[in-house]
């Protein structure tokens, strides 16, 4: 297993964690066999939005002992209250079920999510009501460790993460949803299908959204991975392929700020295949040849995919690319942070030789050699 920083938090977490949502309605020795092969592995995050009774006592008791082993990201305002993802805004109704979880997980949740922010009305039934005071409140009173919110909307994320509250965020990152133009409800085509005629290269706010968390060091823990299998299957996919399991946490683990990918597993058997992911190799991993397909509007843009590797001068070039996107937000005030990451690099663009053999292998045109000599101008060669 391999560990990642989850923003600020200061919290180390597994890069594939556990998203429970497919254990609910589950037998408990199936729920434990799942959880157990997810913790032999070093998993140490668990998504739990469920509003179930039982399945978030199944999951207590599957953990037993081992609750102290890992990080519960639990949910304010999903219920069962027979309402579409049965979202709540009451807050009798919201402070209810979150007590129950409290209960059940030792009185203390480590990620305190505000449950499913996509719309304005979303918005404002949580930052103009009590809501997030609310949050806050479990924050100040130590029964959360971190505040955080889930969305599908790069919109309406860059809304919530500009009020300064959250610390991290829940989003659901494919590669099929990041092509989608904001405009289009990415839960709508979740449900009918994706539309590739619409895909024209990454959207520019999706790409935003990423580099203003990293701007901000929000973490990002990723949802939807697979889109619900669909990306995994030569009927459904909507591209050229299907991808594989491992191509897609690949995809996710790539974009900005982004610490764990929560798989739906549902079966031991499921965890074995996500955690094939770390015994392939880069080849194996490798999306850039299925983005490289769609209609390539974003000729030019780093997609952080590896593809330029391996540098004669054992350069990172993705991630000095991802840091000259983070800075190019606001060239006038780079984040320290980011000086920081560039900073503790063994190779700097200054080491760049100019051989060109990055960009002959980049399906998407970079011009990393410019990049490479802007990055030592912004960031400094040492």
């Amino acid at each position: 297993m391999e560990y990642r920083e989850l923003g600020n938090t200061g919290r180390q977490v597994s890069v594939i964690g556990l998203g429970c949502e497919h254990l609910d309605h589950k037998p408990y020795a199936q729920v434990k066999e799942t959880i157990d092969a997810a913790l032999s592995h070093g998993v140490n995050i668990l998504d739990v939005f469920m509003p179930g009774k039982e399945i978030r006592e199944n999951i207590a008791s599957a953990l037993g002992s081992r609750r102290g082993d890992v990080m519960i990201q639990g949910h304010i305002g999903s219920t069962d209250v027979n309402q579409q993802y049965d979202i709540s805004r009451d807050l009798p109704t919201i402070q209810r079920y979150f007590e129950d979880i409290l209960r059940i997980f030792g009185g203390y949740i480590d990620f305190g999510m505000m449950f499913f922010v996509d719309s304005e009305k979303d918005y404002q039934s949580i930052f103009e009501t009590g809501f997030a005071d609310y949050v806050a409140g479990l924050k100040s009173k130590g029964s959360i460790g971190h505040i955080g919110f889930s969305s599908h909307n790069p919109e309406t994320a860059v809304r919530v993460i500009n009020t300064g509250l959250p610390e991290l965020m829940l989003f659901s990152v494919n590669p099929a949803f990041d092509m989608l133009p904001s405009e289009e409800y990415t839960l709508k085509h979740f449900d009918k299908g994706f539309a590739p005629e619409l895909f024209k290269g990454i959207d520019p706010k999706r790409a935003e959204l990423y580099k203003l968390c990293s701007q901000k060091q929000i973490g990002i823990t990723v949802m939807k991975a697979l889109g619900a299998g669909k990306l995994l299957s030569a009927e459904q996919t909507p591209f050229a392929a299907p991808l594989s399991v491992a191509q897609c946490i690949h995809y996710a683990l790539s974009r900005p700020s982004v610490a764990s990918v929560l798989t739906g597993c549902q079966t031991a058997a499921e965890v074995e295949e996500a955690m094939a992911y770390f015994r392939l190799d880069d080849a194996q991993k490798d999306y850039s040849a299925i983005l490289s397909a769609i209609r390539n509007d974003f000729r030019g843009s780093c997609v952080y995919c590896g593809h330029c590797q391996p540098c004669p001068a054992e350069i990172d070039v993705a991630t000095i690319n991802q840091c000259l996107d983070i800075a190019r937000l606001d060239p006038a005030h780079i984040p320290p942070t980011l000086v920081s990451r560039y900073a503790s690099l063994s190779r700097k663009g200054s080491d760049c030789i100019a051989c060109g053999s990055c960009e002959e292998r980049c399906p998407f045109g970079v011009p990393v050699i410019e990049n490479m000599q802007q990055a030592a101008s912004w960031f400094g060669g040492n």
